[in-house]
């Protein structure tokens, strides 16, 4: 069983949830994988997976606040199109996005980790 987290070093808040999921990790003798989605963007069949860890909703796992969102009309965009938008431009996938035994979290704020490793 491992943790991982789709990380942006870059990201004040992505920063904080990895410094709690290694504390974490570390205390409970699990390995983390540490993925740094702007260098290896996830691909379309990993996207999925997130998709359906997190409930199913894509358009959660997206920054709408990116100029790539306006631009490309993802506001309206079917599932497909969505993928696309993901795999082609990282920067669109929410961050911090910890994923835990069969489920998955996107920790803003990152205090919402601490209740999801626990349930875990």
């Amino acid at each position: 069983m491992t943790i991982m987290i789709y990380h942006n070093p870059r990201c004040s808040k992505s920063r904080e949830a990895l410094g709690l999921v290694q504390q974490f990790a570390e205390e409970e003798d699990i390995p983390l994988e540490i993925i740094e989605y702007l260098k290896t963007p996830p691909t379309r069949a990993q996207l999925r997976t997130l998709q359906q860890l997190l409930g199913g909703d894509l358009q959660a796992i997206i920054r709408n606040n990116e100029d790539e969102y306006e631009t490309l009309g993802l506001a309206s965009a079917d599932e497909a199109a969505l993928l696309d938008a993901l795999a082609t431009y990282p920067k669109l996938l929410q961050r911090p996005l910890i994923v835990y035994r069969d489920r998955a979290l996107i920790a803003r704020p990152p205090e919402l980790l601490r209740d999801f490793l626990a349930r875990a």
